[in-house]
């Protein structure tokens, strides 16, 4: 009777699923998006000196995309150095990336300088914007955690305490 049956629901198109079906694998994060990994990078600095992600690993990591242009780029990025003091002992590192989509309105360096920043700037190529998955405005903030792996995206101004505080929970 069960070999009738087994004949049966063959011709009929029932299938018997294996035990263990194989697992769909989990889709990869597009670059730029909440979870995907810090890009592999490099640049040379305003002063000439590379910066790499090679060299941020283990820290967290604080990525913005600025321009001399951009108003509330100038609002963020004297906060971000306030950071980068404060936390940079516990592992903290910042980086600028300037957007080159608009003639400057400043020389970078001397804006830097007049801002008071003092943590690495470098242009954003291309093939840079590319690896962060692109960039949809500006001020854009990356924040990464010691793994590497994206935590937060902000395109836009955020106030430097509430960075400050999702920062505490990542170092």
């Amino acid at each position: 009777m069960f070999y009738v049956f087994l004949v049966a629901s063959r011709l009929a198109g029932v299938e018997q699923a294996p035990a263990n079906p194989a697992q769909p694998k989990p889709a990869a994060v597009a670059a730029g998006e909440i979870g995907s990994r810090l890009p592999d990078f490099s640049a040379r600095d305003f002063r000439g000196r590379r910066v790499s992600s090679a060299d941020l690993r283990g820290k967290v990591v604080l990525i913005d995309f600025w321009a001399t242009w951009c108003q509330p780029c100038k609002k963020e990025m004297p906060g971000y150095q306030k950071l980068a003091d404060r936390y940079g002992s516990q592992g903290f590192a910042v980086i600028g990336l300037k957007l080159d989509i608009m003639a400057d309105t400043e020389e970078p360096r001397a804006f830097a300088r007049r801002l008071g920043i003092r943590y690495p700037l470098a242009v954003a190529t291309d093939e840079i914007k590319s690896k962060f998955g692109g960039i949809e405005g500006l001020p854009t903030t990356l924040i990464y955690d010691r793994q590497g792996i994206l935590r937060q995206k902000i395109i836009g101004f955020e106030y430097t305490d509430v960075i400050e505080n999702d920062l505490k929970k990542l170092l």
